[in-house]
């Protein structure tokens, strides 16, 4: 059994810039072969709003993902939010999520890419799991429960375990053997020749 493992934060920039070709390729995944999303967890839950440090290097990424892969953000964000360095809550939200894990991830980065909305903000992402049909109430609950802080940290550790350093990362799982196999932002092509090369994909 051949599982491919796709490690992202639903607030990594980069992750943005790399949906439409990890979709694209990933659909091209041989019958028999699974597509995983382990979440990286960039930064742990907070509070504090981000030191003007961190907010220049924010805004600097999502400039140079916009002139590398084409993504498109909106920067209004900027302007209506005190935004916090904080994306475990939105990694939580996904597991929350369930076997709609990739809608919720879809969901809160096109909140925060191209709406303008905060997923750091727990009520938002309430919100998204309203919009794809869950009880807010209960959604919310479950972001924060126990259970799904757990599931996290088991997240984490795949993800320590298939040394994913940076996001977007691939991993491989083959016969119980892990192996990281694309670290870093693709282009389609790239990512197309890496699973060639790994026998993932025909050709």
């Amino acid at each position: 059994m051949t599982e491919v493992f796709y490690i992202a934060d639903p607030m990594c920039s980069w992750c943005w810039g790399f949906a439409p070709v990890i979709a694209k390729v990933g659909a091209e995944l041989k019958p028999d072969i699974g597509l995983r999303l382990v979440l990286g967890g960039l930064a742990p839950d907070s509070e504090l709003p981000m030191e003007e440090s961190m907010l220049r290097y924010v805004k600097s990424a999502w400039r140079a993902v916009a002139e590398r892969t084409g993504a498109e953000f909106n920067h209004d964000f900027w302007e209506r939010h005190h935004p916090r360095r904080s994306t475990w809550p939105a990694c939580r939200a996904v597991l929350a999520a369930g076997d709609r894990a990739l809608e919720m991830f879809s969901a809160i980065q096109r909140a925060y890419y191209t709406d303008a909305r905060d997923p750091s903000d727990k009520q938002t992402l309430a919100d998204l799991g309203a919009e794809l049909g869950f009880d807010r109430d209960l959604f919310l609950k479950a972001i924060d429960a126990p259970a799904t802080h757990a599931q996290l940290a088991k997240e984490f550790e795949l993800r320590d375990q298939l040394g994913a350093m940076s996001y977007p990362s691939v991993g491989v799982e083959r016969s119980g053997e892990l192996q990281l196999i694309a670290s870093g932002w693709n282009t389609e092509s790239a990512l197309r020749s890496i699973f060639k090369r790994e026998g993932l994909i025909e050709g």
